[in-house]
């Protein structure tokens, strides 16, 4: 089963601007769980089958229209009712000024009122995401992060195979940095991961022979970047002569993780070798595939002979 992860309604309302108009305690304190959110529309009216007591609700135009046709008896009750079910919190778009009767529920149940000035679209929009991204399944993987030419760049590979080593060398050449040694690894939609460094080594690298170093500091805040989604896995691996390595880029690798298949290259490293160079032309590459084009389809084309592409996914990790 799936681990499931927490933010507080503190962080959620700094995030969005969130005025509070009410709260029963310390809004750190009130953790949320669920990324969904909810317009009580339906609720409002009784019907409460499929309701779900974990989401946020929001109530706009439509839901304060709808109660303020209600005399106030029957006010009460609908949201006396509503808030009996104690979901997390309620959020009170367009700056409207909530019933007396929805403050008294409020304070009934011990649930928490926000109010923003902005459209309820917009604020559905900005919690969906704030939440898909601090709810989203995770892991931490031992690796570097690099942004290369705006495409982000997961390095894995054993220890002492040079990735941070090819990491600062691809930030003197101006690309930007987010993590080295731990990767946590954000799942964000069904086809996207996003990646960052944990808060207690963001910025640092480990060079051997010379120790810590903070990327940041010795090459300013342009060298590195807080979060960056992954494009592309390369796995650095020290060059076995007795293997053969593809040459071609006919065939399209994968590497599962999380259950999104993130497209991967192996590099054989060994003296010589320009590795920046090299993750330079494979960010440059993989943004190339993306748009359609391909290079190793294009020159069998112009041989007269036809590519056979094949996919093969690297079960590196399989959630």
């Amino acid at each position: 089963m799936a681990e499931k992860y927490s933010v507080s309604l503190e962080k959620l309302a700094k995030e969005l601007g969130l005025k509070t108009v009410y709260t029963p305690k310390d809004l750190s304190k009130i953790m949320i769980t669920n990324n969904d959110i909810n317009r009580p529309g339906l609720q409002l009216t009784g019907f409460y089958a499929y309701f779900n007591t974990e989401k946020i609700q929001i109530c706009g135009n439509t839901e304060f229209a709808y109660l303020k046709g209600l005399d106030d008896d029957e006010r009460k009750r609908v949201l006396d009712t509503l808030f009996s079910y104690k979901f997390p919190a309620l959020i009170i778009t367009k700056d409207h000024e909530p019933f007396p009767e929805m403050l008294d529920a409020a304070k009934l149940n011990s649930i928490p009122i926000f109010s923003t000035a902005l459209d309820t679209s917009a604020v559905m929009a900005q919690t969906i995401a704030f939440l898909n991204l601090n709810l989203a399944q995770r892991i931490t993987r031992h690796g570097v992060l690099i942004e290369i030419y705006g495409e982000g760049v997961l390095i894995v590979g054993e220890s002492g195979v040079g990735k941070s080593e090819t990491a600062i060398e691809l930030v003197k050449r101006g690309h930007r940095l987010v993590a080295d040694d731990a990767v946590e690894i954000k799942k964000v939609s069904a086809i996207s991961l996003v990646g960052s460094s944990p808060d207690n080594i963001r910025h640092f690298i480990e060079l051997r022979g010379i120790g810590i170093v903070n990327a940041r500091r010795l090459f300013g805040m342009g060298a590195v970047k807080m979060t960056e989604k992954i494009d592309l896995v390369v796995k650095l691996e020290p060059w076995d002569p007795d293997r053969v390595y593809d040459r071609m880029g006919v065939d399209s690798e994968y590497t599962n993780i999380l259950g999104v298949n993130v497209p991967s290259i192996t590099i054989p490293v060994k003296p010589g070798r320009n590795l920046a160079v090299i993750l330079e032309v494979a960010a440059m590459n993989n943004r190339q595939k993306k748009m359609g084009y391909n290079a190793a389809q294009e020159l069998l084309s112009n041989l007269g002979l036809e590519m056979e592409g094949s996919e093969t996914v690297s079960n590196w990790v399989d959630f």
